[in-house]
């Protein structure tokens, strides 16, 4: 999880990078990308491309597909900081979730480590007049998606391989992307290229080593994992960009990561 949590930090660096670019579109390049890959590995591997639990695959498409839209606008109209703050929201949703979906029981002091991270996140967060309502329900939106597809990738644990739960995203969105594409077109020029196969990549491999944690580790453990990430935005965020941070922003990454190692010592 915590190389997921890398590769998926380099590749928000990347759309970043792209502000020209609109989201839907990278989206669509990354789609084709991982569905060319994953379908060759399927094929490689002889393992049957749509797999048996077909309909709960098509939810964690269809789920896993909005959350990726929804936060890759977040990431071109926000500080890299504050949409990853907001994105961060998705591991208390996962478990919460958990509870009914997977019939996964939480101990009373976990929900005062997840506490303990959100007040964190709310410090990092802060009030940022950069961040209209809009945008943060936008977010909101992303991190309920992508709780909704974690859950599900943990439903049918042990029935399906990782690279078919992996296929069904692409198989979902390249219909969704191709059309909404069409409407925003904006032709990629010289780097834009390198940087969309990038994208494609980074997050192919952050995708498969998430699905591999989701399936085989505990889902709220595994989920409070994805925080420590958030020191991969915060250094990037000032190495690539320039964004600076106040002494409460480090205080709250450390409640945030405080949280994170009491939920995994649990």
């Amino acid at each position: 999880m915590l190389l997921a949590g890398f590769l998926f930090a380099c590749m928000n660096v990347s759309v970043k990078l792209i502000p020209h670019i609109p989201a839907i579109e990278i989206i669509l390049f990354r789609s084709v990308l991982s569905f060319g890959i994953t379908f060759f590995w399927l094929k490689k591997q002889k393992i049957p491309v749509l797999g048996t639990r077909r309909r709960l695959l098509l939810l964690r498409g269809l789920a896993g597909s909005v959350g990726l839209i929804f936060f890759f606008y977040s990431l071109q109209r926000i500080p890299l900081a504050s949409a990853v703050t907001i994105n961060y929201i998705a591991p208390i949703l996962t478990s919460v979730l958990g509870i009914w979906v997977v019939k996964e029981r939480l101990a009373p002091k976990q929900f005062f480590f997840f506490g303990l991270s959100f007040a964190g996140v709310l410090l990092i967060q802060g009030f940022d007049p950069r961040i209209s309502l809009m945008d943060l329900a936008i977010g909101l939106i992303a991190t309920i998606g992508m709780a909704v597809a974690y859950n599900v990738i943990r439903l049918i644990k042990g029935s399906e391989h990782p690279l078919v739960i992996m296929f069904y995203f692409p198989l979902v969105t390249i219909p969704i992307a191709g059309l909404l594409s069409y409407f925003l077109w904006v032709p990629p020029t010289g780097w834009d290229w390198a940087i969309l196969l990038a994208i494609g990549l980074l997050t192919q491999f952050a995708q498969y080593f998430m699905t591999l944690a989701y399936q085989h580790g505990n889902l709220s453990k595994i989920s409070s994992l994805t925080y420590i990430s958030i020191v991969y935005a915060l250094g990037f965020g000032f190495l690539v960009f320039g964004e600076t941070y106040k002494l409460i922003t480090y205080v709250g990454m450390g409640m945030v990561l405080l949280g994170v190692l009491l939920t995994v010592k649990k």
